[in-house]
């Protein structure tokens, strides 16, 4: 696959990549392991994560994949050993497991019959997930002094949802203030950085083609992974505690 990126050298450092199994968190591996990463693709669907991982493999990557359902802190705790195990480090966690509960459960309901169990799925993957991950491997970064964890957000969550995707705003705003600024606060002092990026519309469904922006089109995941790409990097070894929307001007249009 030929990818329009920028090349940076990521020889020696590991990546955890969660939600790697396919669209953009598939993407983000496959460059990494082109930059010369190692590289963990952990996705609740071991079969599309091994198979991506064969996959770079067979490219003359480093990678290896772990069944990881992020609500779950002991899964979370086994993929974190096995990374160590396998490869020695962790210098990169890219959070990219999750969705909007609505569309991934199938449901049609307003926000006042909105299912609780659905609403808990929600918040579950797309915020503690993030969390719970952040939780296990920081140890490791703090005991290496360095390290870079990586969030996405969502326009949604500054944009807001409706009641159909309420619980995905919440989420996503969650990890576009708080967890962010929190983390970058009390990883500074052992060298860790901590950045959020928050897509508009990306062109990983269709649907996604329709949503207005200020050039007049959505991101191709390239881009995302780009950006992701440069703040995983040294060259973007002063960014910490930020929120960096890349949305085509999404956030600056007139209401």
């Amino acid at each position: 696959m030929e990818f329009q990126k920028m090349m940076f050298d990521f020889s020696g450092k590991t990546a955890i990549i969660t939600g790697a199994g396919s669209g953009m968190g598939k993407l983000q591996s496959e460059c990494f392991a082109e930059m010369g990463a190692n590289v963990v693709l952990c996705d609740v669907n071991i079969e599309a994560a091994e198979a991506a991982a064969e996959a770079i493999r067979q490219n003359g990557g480093k990678a290896i994949a772990v069944q990881v359902d992020v609500r779950d802190f002991a899964q979370i705790e086994a993929a974190k050993n096995k990374t160590l195990e396998t490869f020695g480090s962790i210098d990169i966690l890219v959070n990219f497991a999750g969705g909007a509960s609505c569309r991934i459960k199938q449901v049609k309901e307003q926000f006042k019959d909105y299912p609780v169990d659905v609403l808990d799925w929600g918040i579950d993957v797309n915020l503690k997930g993030p969390l719970y991950f952040t939780r296990s491997v920081i140890g490791q970064m703090i005991e290496q002094k360095s390290g870079v964890i990586i969030y996405l957000g969502s326009i949604v969550g500054a944009e807001g949802g409706g009641g159909m995707s309420c619980d995905y705003s919440v989420s996503k705003s969650g990890l576009m203030t708080g967890l962010v600024k929190s983390m970058a606060q009390y990883g500074a002092q052992h060298g860790i950085r901590a950045v959020c990026v928050s897509p508009g519309p990306v062109l990983t469904r269709e649907a996604m083609a329709k949503m207005k922006t200020l050039i007049g089109r959505a991101a191709e995941p390239i881009e995302v992974v780009n950006l992701i790409s440069y703040l995983a990097s040294d060259a973007a070894s002063s960014i910490t505690g930020v929120n960096i929307p890349i949305d085509g001007g999404r956030s600056a249009m007139k209401v």
